[in-house]
């Protein structure tokens, strides 16, 4: 398999900036290290409180990847979208973040990224649906080119990044694998049982590493996709977030294609065992090594 060319460093957007924008907004921000993505608090939290990893999306290739959940927040796109998808018009609703949701035993199935929930005009629950947040992991080491870039922005916002060890790359699979799929099945499982709709908000480089899931009708739906890319929008050298697409599922459907692997050739399998039963035999049947001993009585 061909390895998929990296940029001279991953840095996309830091603290909500491309690294070469010097406007007297992205350097505070720099500074002071914030978020400008409606974080619970002003400043960035990402990896550590005192010392934040403000690295918003990474370069992949000739694409970007969004390794912060926070960055889906610009503009509450994401809910918005979503509320569409749950609720019919017109309808007052509101978004609640982190929000914990139980087992029939009372032990914590895990927090739902955002509950957005409809009411009515006395203020009471009417409705609601689950939007699950899905950023990318990250394998290799993110943190050192960005400090290395904090230390001197201007100087080294086009640094060469390429021939260091560990050069950060999205995980995808992991981000599936690990988390994704476990969210769906014990959080997703029970908002599932009791009939209320789910979408997942992630960016399409990531989408199109998943296994292509079977689609319904908008109004068939339990659970839908909603994809979004960011686009650069040059007089102010930022990066908008923007709807792309969304896919509209079943929940069990989705979700058995999702975890379920597609087979290869058993005949691949058969090979790969026959060359360890050969290395095997062949250990076996090896004369054995002279001792000590031997050596001396020759």
């Amino acid at each position: 398999m061909t390895q998929e060319p990296i940029s001279l460093h991953p840095l996309a957007e830091i603290f909500g900036f491309p690294p070469d924008n010097f406007s007297p907004r992205a350097s505070r921000y720099r500074k002071n290290k914030l978020c400008p993505y409606h974080n619970k608090v002003p400043s960035c939290t990402k990896d550590k409180a005192n010392a934040p990893l403000g690295v918003c999306s990474i370069y992949s290739g000739e694409e970007m990847a969004i390794t912060c959940p926070i960055r889906f927040r610009q503009d509450w796109l994401i809910a918005e979208d979503a509320a569409a998808f749950f609720f019919p018009e017109p309808q007052q609703w509101t978004s609640l973040t982190e929000v914990r949701i139980n087992d029939a035993n009372g032990k914590s199935a895990g927090n739902i990224d955002i509950v957005l929930v409809a009411y009515d005009d006395h203020g009471h629950v009417v409705d609601f649906g689950s939007l699950e947040v899905q950023a990318v992991y990250i394998s290799g080491n993110i943190r050192q080119p960005f400090e290395f870039y904090l230390e001197d922005p201007e100087k080294r916002h086009n640094m060469d990044w390429s021939g260091h060890s560990n050069y950060p790359r999205p995980d995808y699979l992991s981000s599936s694998r690990k988390r994704l799929a476990p969210q769906l099945i014990y959080k997703g499982g029970i908002l599932n049982a009791w009939g209320k709709k789910m979408a997942v908000a992630l960016h399409s480089g990531f989408y199109h590493t998943l296994p292509q899931l079977p689609e319904v009708e908008p109004a068939a739906a339990n659970l839908a996709w909603f994809i979004y890319d960011l686009e650069h929008e040059t007089a102010q050298n930022v990066y908008q977030l923007v709807h792309s697409k969304t896919v509209y599922t079943q929940f069990k459907p989705a979700l058995d294609r999702l975890t379920t692997p597609e087979p290869g050739p058993i005949e691949d399998f058969v090979e790969y065992l026959q060359g360890k039963l050969d290395e095997r035999l062949e250990e076996h049947n090896a004369p054995d090594a002279p001792t000590l001993a031997d050596i001396l009585e020759v």
